[in-house]
């Protein structure tokens, strides 16, 4: 069973940059983050596929610019590197993994799932 676990989230000013952090138990493929607000649904930040299928990364557009995904094979650890952070990213942040090779979108394509960090943006 693939197991998940997320850090790095925490409470930080508008514009400040955060990184999360994914560490992964288990064989992984493609994996990728997911947000969560209060009353709203989850929605794709970014995903990242496996190494050997060129590891094409993709992202939503509302973090296109400002957030990159990457991953350390050797580490069996996947990040998620966040730029100019506006209120509107406050979010519980949650990692996935999937059972593809290639990067995928919809939550779900995801098998496994962490428990999520909090992010907070104030302005």
């Amino acid at each position: 069973q693939v197991q998940l676990v997320e850090s790095g989230g925490g409470l930080v000013q508008a514009g400040d940059s955060l990184r999360l952090s994914c560490a992964a138990s288990g064989r992984t493929f493609a994996m990728g983050w997911f947000r969560q607000a209060p009353g709203k649904e989850r929605e794709f930040v970014a995903g990242i596929g496996i190494s050997w299928t060129g590891g094409i990364a993709d992202y939503a557009d509302s973090v296109m610019g400002r957030f990159t995904i990457s991953r350390d094979n050797a580490k069996n650890t996947v990040y998620l590197q966040m730029n100019s952070l506006k209120p509107e990213d406050t979010a519980i942040y949650l990692c996935a993994a999937a059972r593809y090779a290639s990067v995928r979108r919809s939550d779900n394509d995801y098998t496994y799932w962490g428990q999520g960090t909090q992010v907070t943006v104030s302005s």
